[in-house]
């Protein structure tokens, strides 16, 4: 929000300085964003007198003046505006200013071939108002040669952040009422006298939606001229940003920036019939103020006479019933209406305004009366004219809202202790008025207090939160207990291990758009307020956010990307920590040795999978390798190049393989990607014990080796041939390796095996060599396996 000093000294009687009122509103919670001095910009100007005005010698819409800017010498400058002349006081920009309204640097040259030193301005070059039409002409006692900012008076321009809970800061007398409280001035009382109307309202006015619009105040004037409104309103409009249009739209711009109350006025002769607040039809449109045309629903509230639609209620106004020029009778609206309706309906439209800003943060509902009474006051005084009587359509929702409060809680809440006298003080001047027995009456204007910690909150922030003393928290004897919990404790030992493995730690987004969710199967929880409809629904897998970083870097050019990220899956039962990685481009680069460059498969991912579990401490060995089929993985794995790591036949504890290529489009990647992911909550908990590892004792004897080759079906998994060998004696069977794979003729797999036996206080003789090898084909032979001869 934007506001002027001058408009502050409005509402606060101050003698402060510019940098104690910035320094004050930052300690009591209004952050200054900035503050903008136009004396800045104007630097470079001065006021000057033109003594001759002769035509230009080589241009017929031009003329060469002289013109004293209380230098040693006038100054010769060429200059195109109609209403130049001699005699005339202007603003003389010399060489070196920068234009304002251009951004251009001013410097001596020849304008057709005669020389000029600056320029002569225009109220637009200047960014003093929109007029351009000649330059500037000031009061012929304006003295020569001061520099304009001084002459003109620039005001310094605030620049403050009003958070969401503050609406009673939406407007300058807001703020200046804090800044009072806070002891730096004295706020004005409003100065909001009832104007009695001569006539009967002589159009009806009604609310038909009580439920969104429970109060519809309206008044009609007659015989009002509109016209450019007083430069202290407009100078006041344009401090705030806002560019000034006519009398009647500026003083509605400014009754709801001076005191958070935005209100409407509508051209009388563009009615018909009744003017009254209902539900919109499905379908029906309205032409905005904006120029864009919006389909309403029936979930929205306008603004209707007999024939049809004028306004989207707190949001905007209709283009076809505005103020003009030629407008001489006007209908003066003020109402409330229910801030969630106004937010969901400016949603819904993607609209936002100034007044949908207070609206859906909430207006004061007791200052209907005063806020009309201020909006006639300043038309009749400005544009003249006679009011009607006023209509009251409904009643705003007007109850006090009451708060039990303990001044204690000042000191063990809020950290500081007060005396009780300065948090009354404190109170009464922020409006709040407090019984004897610390029954606190909210103002209207604060819908954001709710209960006694919110009381806190403002009697801390008024004392100073600088004031609060910094006090260590309560430590325990002895050596710091670890806070981080188990779960915590092994993602960092995940993190650890992944770096190590060569892969690079991304954090993506938990929310991510419809489009991305749907490449996945979909999300179950999705924002009906999102910041973006890119960040709209909980992640259910955090492959949508690995896959756009894989887009992103490999547009960028990279060759090999190999992304991990540890986070929440949201699911429609609850949340679900998880680990996935990425593998796209090349795992090794072309070479004289190797040839080609050689892409990523699903074994890469299955291995750096199965070596994170080992990290984790999961029972590998244990693991079973199965298909997707019902796993409930969703269709984002490539079928046939895809499978599960499982505890059983039920315990889904990771998964991995290639990414369809459906979904690979649906994020534009060319090239194929291999994917992981390891379901944390999935695995078993480690049994407590020494943190401490066993101690290494290598066997005393040297290992044996022996490779068998076995003739199995096609569709026998190599994993259940290896863990059944590796089952079959436990006692001297130690590792079991798959290193040979052939299809035969007939359909059948040969699979060559490694079997690793240790042996313990002897070596192996024959027989028990032998017996070994019978274990090893007989468990062989239960999943139909032949040994080969």
């Amino acid at each position: 929000m934007k506001f002027s000093l001058t408009w502050l000294k409005d509402h606060l009687e101050t003698a402060a300085a510019l940098e104690a009122i910035s320094a004050k509103l930052n300690a009591i919670g209004l952050e200054v964003e900035g503050i903008e001095n136009p004396a800045d910009k104007l630097g470079g100007f001065k006021v000057a007198r033109v003594l001759t005005a002769a035509p230009h010698p080589n241009a017929d819409k031009l003329q060469v003046l002289t013109v004293d800017a209380g230098e040693a010498a006038p100054l010769q400058v060429v200059c195109g505006a109609p209403n130049a002349r001699a005699g005339m006081i202007g603003v003389l920009g010399l060489a070196g200013a920068i234009v304002p309204g251009g951004g251009f640097e001013l410097k001596k040259s020849a304008i057709r071939g005669v020389e000029s030193n600056g320029m002569m301005c225009s109220v637009r070059e200047l960014e003093l108002g929109d007029e351009h039409d000649g330059i500037i002409e000031l009061p012929a006692d304006a003295p020569v040669g001061t520099p304009f900012a001084d002459y003109h008076g620039a005001d310094p321009v605030f620049d403050v952040a009003i958070t969401p809970n503050r609406p009673d800061c939406m407007g300058v007398y807001g703020i200046a009422r804090d800044l009072a409280a806070a002891g730096l001035g004295t706020l004005k009382p409003i100065a909001a006298q009832a104007v009695p109307g001569s006539f009967p309202c002589p159009i009806p006015i009604r609310t038909d939606d009580a439920e969104s619009c429970p109060a519809f105040y309206g008044r009609v004037i007659r015989g009002v001229t509109n016209g450019p409104s007083p430069k202290w309103i407009q100078d006041r409009l344009i401090s705030a940003g806002q560019r000034p249009i006519s009398a009647l739209v500026d003083i509605t711009n400014y009754v709801m920036l001076a005191y958070g109350r935005p209100a409407h006025a509508y051209d009388l002769s563009k009615l018909s019939g009744a003017i009254f607040a209902r539900r919109a039809k499905d379908g029906e449109t309205c032409l905005a103020l904006n120029g864009k045309e919006y389909t309403l629903t029936s979930d929205m509230t306008v603004i209707a006479d007999d024939n049809g639609v004028h306004d989207i209620a707190g949001i905007m106004g209709g283009e076809h019933s505005g103020c003009c020029d030629q407008t001489t009778d006007v209908l003066l609206e003020v109402a409330y209406f229910d801030p969630v309706r106004i937010g969901n309906t400016g949603r819904a439209l993607n609209l936002t305004s100034d007044a949908r800003q207070r609206f859906e943060r909430g207006v004061d509902p007791v200052f209907l009366d005063a806020g009309l009474a201020i909006l006639t006051d300043l038309i009749v005084s400005i544009c003249g004219g006679e009011p009607s009587e006023l209509i009251r359509a409904g009643e705003a929702p007007t109850t006090p809202k009451l708060v039990k409060y303990d001044p204690a809680m000042a000191e063990s809440l809020g950290g500081v202790a007060i005396p009780e006298a300065q948090q009354r003080a404190t109170l009464s001047a922020l409006g709040f008025t407090a019984d004897a027995a610390w029954t606190v009456t909210v103002p209207s204007w604060r819908p954001d207090v709710d209960g006694a910690p919110d009381l806190v909150e403002e009697v801390v922030r008024i004392h100073g939160l600088d004031n609060v003393a910094s006090v260590a928290l309560p430590r325990a004897e002895g050596v710091a207990r670890p806070t981080a919990t188990a779960e915590q404790q092994q993602e960092r030992k995940l993190r650890r291990a992944a770096a190590a493995l060569g892969l690079n730690e991304a954090v993506t987004w938990s929310f991510i758009s419809e489009r991305e969710a749907e490449a996945v199967g979909g999300g179950t929880w999705v924002l009906q307020n999102p910041i973006s409809e890119d960040m709209k629904v909980m992640r259910p897998s955090l492959l949508p956010g690995l896959l756009s970083a894989v887009q992103r870097n490999m547009d960028r050019g990279a060759s090999s990307v190999r992304l991990f990220e540890i986070g929440r899956r949201y699911l429609a039962d609850a949340e679900h920590p998880t680990l996935v990685l990425v593998l796209a481009g090349n795992k090794a680069a072309r070479s004289w040795q190797h040839g080609k460059a050689a892409a990523f498969d699903a074994f890469d991912a299955k291995a750096l999978c199965l070596e994170l579990l080992r990290e984790m401490g999961a029972p590998v060995d244990n693991l079973m390798v199965m298909g997707l089929v019902d796993s409930g993985q969703g269709n984002h794995y490539h079928p046939g190049q895809s499978a599960t790591l499982r505890l059983g036949p039920k315990t889904v504890v990771a998964s991995f393989g290639m990414v369809h290529p459906a979904t690979l489009k649906a994020f534009d990647i060319d090239g194929p990607v291999a994917v992981a992911g390891i379901h944390l909550d999935a695995l078993p908990a480690k049994m407590p014990g020494s943190f401490a590892r066993a101690a290494y004792a290598p066997p005393a004897l040297q290992a044996v080796t022996r490779d068998f080759a076995f003739l199995v079906d096609a569709a026998l998994p190599a994993g259940d041939l290896v863990r059944a060998v590796k089952g079959c004696d436990k006692a001297n069977v130690v590792g079991v390796r798959l290193f040979d794979r052939f299809e035969m003729p007939d359909g059948k797999l040969s699979l060559a095996i490694e079997v690793t036996l240790q042996p313990g206080e002897k070596s192996f003789d024959e027989a028990e060599l032998k017996a070994i090898a019978e274990r090893v084909t007989s468990a062989a032979a239960k999943l139909g396996a032949v040994l080969r001869g």
